[in-house]
């Protein structure tokens, strides 16, 4: 059985902790697009973990962890991954990498630098972590995949070629130090020694484990506002961030084996840089008192630090962002940290230009809605701690009950703490 995990909206909606308690039962867990531009958060007996690269079932020692061929897989960040999970205590954790991934260059991040530099005020607010040239290349065939680089003379072939046009653009458009090629060779055995060991054809292996009925968990990074096609574009990510692309970035599984789509969502709304953000608290001493009681650290962001942009749930853009990835259920994670709260909103519909909708309208039109709202009575007091649904308070239960009947798919739990055992599974 296949199942997988996503964000309904523009990212940090807490899927590591999900993926972490689902990875206990799984027998393999694959990361499948994204890179290290965001990080998942799971806290077990092992400590806190912020991961970027590594798959977020490291942690169960039973777990098989496979970054696919679908990622964009930067060397030195996986080794040191590796390095802080196993000095934290945890057991050697079992990794395989896909022979197919292409592999994030030093000039990347670099280039990502250069160009948001370049674009000054209309910059994307990127991680910086070289997602966007990284994906270019790919799709102009200039990327390097994993398995080329066990060749040396086809490797130092086609590096002289990409060299030579990354560094004309070097000198002509953004006027930088000029990529050592010689010194980069160099890197790039140096990175394909320490990585031998875990990289396999992860698409036959893969086709071998549906074949032996294993549970397969696939793990997505970022939400579906984030997505290239069907997010706020151009204020997307550089890969696909659904459920759907989990069979193209997890080669050699089919699409009709994902039987069930667990789509993530907060019980408010966050997002960490550019883009539009209907929902979005503007009165910055409201802002940081939500940002404050946020998450397991506050409201900032696991890669940069950032401080995360945050806002109220906005039913119109979970909505669509939990049917587009085709979920079947729905997670709520983050109510606790609504607590402190008397009076909470819930976006319900979008005022543009006069007209009241509850679609989600494309980037042009978004620029221009205004947030409709409806009010809740909050229930002011600690949740945390409490198993059962029925025990929540009256209010907790009126606001998920709403937030279920505007999704209109079922939320089968909801998470009132950052641990992984601060769960509330849902039944009727």
């Amino acid at each position: 059985m296949v199942k997988a995990i996503v964000g309904g909206n523009w990212g940090d909606e807490g899927k590591g902790k999900i993926t972490d308690m689902f990875a206990a039962e799984s027998d393999i867990v694959i990361r499948f697009q994204g890179g290290a531009n965001a990080g998942h958060t799971i806290i077990n007996e092992y400590g806190r973990f912020s991961l970027h690269t590594l798959p977020s079932g490291v942690c169960n020692p039973d777990t098989v962890n496979i970054i696919g061929n679908g990622m964009a897989f930067d060397a030195a960040k996986f080794l040191k991954e590796v390095k802080e999970v196993t000095d934290q205590g945890v057991p050697t954790p079992q990794l395989f990498v896909s022979e197919r991934a292409n592999l994030v260059m030093p000039y990347h991040v670099d280039f990502d630098c250069y160009e948001e530099e370049r674009l000054g005020k209309a910059a994307f607010g990127s991680t910086k972590s070289g997602i966007a040239p990284f994906f270019s290349d790919k799709v102009a065939k200039i990327g390097f995949q994993i398995c080329e680089l066990y060749d040396d003379e086809y490797l130092k072939e086609k590096l002289h070629r990409v060299v030579e046009v990354k560094n004309l653009q070097l000198e002509h458009i953004y006027h930088k130090p000029l990529i050592d090629e010689e010194a980069l060779f160099d890197q790039l055995v140096e990175w394909r020694e320490a990585i031998r060991p875990y990289v396999i054809d992860t698409n036959k292996y893969l086709r071998q484990a549906l074949k032996d009925g294993k549970k397969i968990l696939l793990e997505g990074q970022l939400g579906t506002l984030k997505d290239t096609d069907s997010g706020i574009y151009p204020m997307v990510t550089s890969s696909s961030t659904l459920a759907g692309y989990g069979t193209v970035g997890a080669a050699g599984i089919p699409p009709y084996a994902i039987e069930d789509i667990i789509c993530v969502t907060k019980a408010y709304s966050s997002a960490v840089g550019a883009g539009e953000f209907t929902s979005e608290i503007l009165d910055e001493e409201e802002a940081n008192e939500l940002r404050i009681h946020g998450g397991d650290k506050g409201e900032f962001g696991a890669t940069t630090g950032r401080p995360r942009r945050v806002g109220w749930f906005d039913a119109v853009a979970t909505r669509y962002g939990v049917q587009t990835q085709g979920a079947t259920q729905v997670v709520v994670t983050a109510l606790d940290c609504l607590s402190y709260l008397e009076e909470l909103k819930i976006c319900v519909a979008y005022d543009i230009d006069g007209q009241i909708t509850k679609d989600f309208p494309v980037t042009p039109l978004l620029k221009k809605a205004k947030p409709v709202y409806k009010t809740f009575k909050g229930w002011h007091c600690d949740i945390r701690g409490i198993r059962n649904y029925e025990d929540l308070p009256q209010e907790t239960k009126d606001y998920i009950d709403f937030i279920e009947a505007e999704l209109e798919t079922p939320i089968t739990m909801v998470s009132n703490g950052p641990a992984r055992d601060e769960i509330i599974y849902r039944t009727k």
